[in-house]
């Protein structure tokens, strides 16, 4: 069932007595069991009538006992087991989901990977509740998503801005998410949402990033880079090193990529490397400056690069020797 399914249904007043949650994707997880929790009871029967409890705190005992229980002054009890990935005992619950009480919704949230569907556990779910599987999308299909998000909003986005979005956040739906409610308390009342609002308001400089540090290495730029490289230095609470060496890592991954397979098309790299078509050119380009041995060498650096941030080694260098013999090794390889 789609999550629109799900949100649909419970809108309508359709319940069940079990929802189990689960997939690599908790962004979808969050709403439905967010939406469950604010909509289902009234503010006075959330009093003696909804418990949240968490996996790593609780046990399938418990759990069972208060599922067990009957409403008090309202028709149903909501039981919201959040984190349940990191409880132990939840097979266990197994005897309650084979009889589960008409008077309780129990929703199970299970994160960040799915359910082995040959247990018995999910076989007795996939009879006894309601199982939604929330599936990450690919990088290149969240431009859409924001696009949509914002519709949702009541806003427009001019065209880059969801794929800004996309190349500086990644593929994070709840970070995506939160940055946009945000950005909408602050835009002005025109509707339209571009590019400078999404620099000034969520706090990109696409001067002074470590995505236009990307592409400064991959044109070879010595100069820009290094002027980017003290910013970043600079700022290390907004632009940890582990970070930005890990996007450098992730670029150049997906530089060697296009360099294998620069004969495919646009939309072929797009799909095998997970960036937009929209970003492909710079790739492409990037992928002319470097061999593969270049690149081979770019990755031995990186990887020195990295353990060096961390003092792994004779001596902790300070971050910004870190990144300047990075860049030298990446525009001199």
């Amino acid at each position: 069932m789609s999550y629109e399914s799900v949100i649909k249904e419970l809108r309508n007043g359709i319940l069940h007595p079990v929802y189990f949650l689960h997939g690599e994707e908790p962004y979808y997880i969050d709403k439905v069991s967010e939406f469950i929790e604010e909509n289902i009871l009234t503010d006075s029967e959330k009093a003696f009538n909804q418990l949240i409890l968490y996996g790593k705190d609780v046990e399938a005992s418990t759990i069972i006992d208060e599922a067990r229980q009957y409403p008090m002054m309202s028709s149903k009890r909501v039981i919201l087991l959040k984190e349940a990935q990191e409880m132990k005992s939840l097979p266990e619950l197994l005897p309650y989901l084979e009889n589960p009480a008409p008077s309780t919704i129990l929703v199970i949230c299970h994160k960040y990977n799915k359910i082995d569907k040959r247990t018995k556990f999910a076989k007795i779910m996939e009879q006894k509740a309601l199982v939604f599987e929330s599936k990450r999308i690919y990088e290149n299909q969240v431009p859409v998503w924001v696009k949509e998000y914002i519709k949702s909003l009541g806003y427009q986005a001019v065209n880059g801005v969801a794929e800004l979005l996309t190349e500086y956040l990644g593929a994070d739906l709840g970070k995506i998410s939160n940055e946009l409610d945000k950005l909408i308390l602050n835009v002005s009342k025109s509707n339209i949402i571009s590019i400078e609002d999404v620099k000034e308001q969520i706090g990109i400089s696409k001067e002074y990033d470590v995505f236009e540090l990307q592409k400064m290495l991959g044109a070879r730029d010595y100069p820009k880079a290094v002027r980017i490289i003290n910013y970043l230095a600079d700022n290390q609470t907004s632009n940890p090193p582990v970070m930005v060496i890990s996007n450098i890592f992730s670029y150049f991954n997906k530089v060697m990529l296009v360099r294998y397979h620069g004969s495919k098309s646009d939309f072929e790299l797009s799909r095998l490397t997970g960036v937009n078509s929209f970003f492909i050119k710079e790739y492409r380009n990037a992928a002319k400056n470097y061999s593969i041995l270049q690149l081979i060498h770019i990755f031995h650096s990186l990887k020195a690069a990295d353990k060096a941030s961390k003092g792994i080694g004779t001596r902790r260098a300070d971050v910004i020797s870190v990144y300047k013999d990075l860049v030298i090794s990446c525009i001199m390889a």
